[in-house]
C-alpha cells in the first residue's frame, strides 16, 4: 500500500470531499480518466495527489485501486474587506490536506468470474373461482335535491340605491 500526502492546498474541504467520495474504491486508471473531465478545481488535485500515490509505490495505474481518499480541514486564511461606514468584514480562505492511500487491486476485482444464473421455473398462482365481475353493482342514481322554497313564498330582497355624487358646488359643468 502506497500514499500520498497534499498539504495546505488552496481548496474548501467540503468541496473537495465531494470529488474524494466519488473516487473511492475506483481502479486507480478510471479515476484519474474521470477526474480529467470534472470541472471542479479540487479534481485536479485529487488527481495529482492519486498519481503521485501510484509513483510512490512503483505501480501502474491498471493495477492499483484507491483505498482510501480522505479530505482533512486546515489551516484557515483570514483576510479582510473594507466596507462602510469604516468597517471591515472577514473574509476566510479555507485550505485542505488531502490523503491519498492505493493499493494493489485484488485478482478477483481485476478479472470477476462469471456466474451462471440458475434459471428456476415461474411459480403459478392457483386460479381461484370468483363471482364474475359482469354482476358489479351499477351506480345508484341520486334523487333531485329538494328546493328551499318556492319563488312566490320567498320574499324579494330589498334594493338599495346609490347614493349619486354630488354636483360640484361651484356650479362648472364637468
Amino acid at each position: 500500500m502506497s500514499r500520498a500526502l497534499v498539504k495546505y492546498v488552496r481548496v474548501s474541504p467540503t468541496k473537495a470531499r465531494l470529488i474524494a467520495q466519488e473516487v473511492q474504491g475506483m481502479n486507480a486508471e478510471l479515476a484519474l480518466a474521470s477526474l480529467e473531465f470534472m470541472p471542479n478545481k479540487a479534481a485536479g488535485i485529487i488527481s495529482k495527489a492519486i498519481a503521485s500515490a501510484v509513483a510512490n509505490g512503483s505501480y501502474e495505474p491498471q493495477e492499483v485501486e484507491i483505498t482510501s481518499c480522505r479530505v482533512d480541514k486546515a489551516a484557515v486564511i483570514k483576510r479582510w474587506r473594507a466596507r462602510a461606514r469604516g468597517t471591515a468584514s472577514r473574509i476566510l480562505k479555507p485550505t485542505s490536506h488531502i490523503l491519498v492511500e492505493v493499493a494493489p487491486a485484488a485478482a478477483e476485482a481485476v478479472a470477476p468470474a462469471k456466474k451462471t444464473a440458475e434459471v428456476k421455473a415461474p411459480v403459478k398462482k392457483a386460479e381461484t373461482k370468483s363471482a364474475p365481475k359482469a354482476e358489479a353493482k351499477a351506480p345508484v342514481k341520486k334523487a333531485p335535491a329538494k328546493k328551499a322554497a318556492s319563488d312566490e313564498t320567498a320574499e324579494p330582497k330589498a334594493k338599495t340605491k346609490k347614493a349619486e355624487p354630488k354636483a360640484k358646488a361651484d356650479g362648472k359643468d364637468a
